[in-house]
């Protein structure tokens, strides 16, 4: 028995390191996050996928966190040289490269996960595709969008927000990107740039007082322990994930290779899309045994938020090149997947 089990361990050995030299496509898939994030959930479904599906033409190594680059600037850099070959980032992080991507902060157009759902699997991102390509000179393709995090809410330190007047004098931390900033702005708060590792000591210090974080993301980094207590269940803005790949490596392929690359990117954003409904479960559970306040704003509540934004709409068309084309781009796209889901609850209600 224990000559048949070494040579099955040789065959095993043999046959592993067969199928990673038969890979004609290896791919280095970088999230700078951690096991833990849905982005991580994602890249582990798009590996396995993809890596059966082509039967062993494409491998997929995973670097999860900062071992190939630390942030966007220097992550879309080396996806642009080659070598990265898939990376993902929020919309703030590539901002400064590609500004209207930033459409997809704009708060409260997009009613629910249905609608972020149907939008984000449509036209709307082909299109964003589009330019993403021809302003990177084709060499960064956008291949989906899917969620990190659920939806942005207000959560502060001090009281609980209820409506804008609210927010008035809290400072509220965001990314360096102008668009969240300007929200913050209009809603009469601080906005204060600091990095997300130095965010739970600066709630324990007061530099400041408030975040826009998923609650997913809020209990990862317990920030309750620093004192952060009240989250305002707004819901204005979709946490949306950009994932891209090095167009020269995805043209590279046949196209059968790539089509498998596609599906496994469509099977990552269905992942994306789960991951967070679940893991909110036990984090608001988490949240309020820790003594954390939610607050559910009434529809009349959630028009004023909305009201109190009409500034960031009209930066938005001002100050972004195309800025007019891409949010009503979005709103459209958004207007067609609401009437879609409300002609089928008329059917699937009655």
């Amino acid at each position: 028995m224990s000559k048949i089990a070494k040579a099955l361990g040789c065959a095993a050995l043999v046959f592993g390191m067969s199928m990673a030299q038969a890979a004609d496509f290896k791919l280095r898939a970088v999230a700078n996050s951690n096991e833990n994030d849905e982005d991580y959930d994602g890249l582990v479904v798009f590996k396995d996928f993809v890596e059966a599906h082509s039967n062993g033409k494409v491998s997929v190594d995973l670097f999860i966190g900062t071992q190939l680059c630390a942030n966007g600037t220097e992550c879309m850099q080396a996806l642009e040289d080659g070598s990265v070959d898939i990376y993902i980032s929020t919309s703030g992080g590539v901002a400064n490269m590609f500004p209207y991507v930033q459409v997809l902060d704009l708060p409260y157009l997009l009613r629910d996960d249905r609608v972020a759902e149907t939008v984000l699997t449509g036209d709307f991102t082909r299109e964003m595709r589009k330019s993403i390509l021809a302003d990177s000179d084709d060499k960064i393709r956008l291949m989906t969008i899917g969620n990190t995090g659920g939806w942005r809410n207000f959560a502060n330190t001090k009281r609980t927000v209820k409506e804008p007047k609210d927010m008035d004098g809290l400072k509220i931390r965001t990314v360096v990107a102008d668009l969240p900033q300007e929200l913050v702005k209009a809603l009469g708060a601080s906005p204060t740039p600091i990095p997300w590792p130095e965010l739970f000591t600066s709630f324990q210090t007061g530099v400041v007082e408030g975040s826009k974080n998923g609650i997913t993301d809020i209990m990862g980094m317990k920030f309750p322990e620093a004192g952060l207590k009240y989250v305002t269940l707004d819901g204005h803005a979709y946490m949306s994930a950009l994932w891209y790949m090095n167009n020269d490596m995805f043209m590279d392929m046949p196209e059968d290779v790539r089509k498998v690359v596609v599906d496994g990117f469509s099977a990552l954003q269905q992942a994306t899309f789960a991951s967070p409904k679940r893991k909110s479960i036990k984090a608001y559970q988490e949240f309020s045994e820790a003594g954390g306040t939610l607050y559910v704003p009434t529809p009349e509540q959630k028009t004023m938020f909305k009201d109190s934004a009409a500034p960031v709409y009209e930066w938005f068309k001002t100050s972004v090149k195309d800025g007019e084309k891409w949010i009503t781009l979005l709103n459209d796209e958004a207007a067609k997947a609401e009437a879609d889901i409300d002609k089928a609850y008329a059917a699937d209600l009655n």
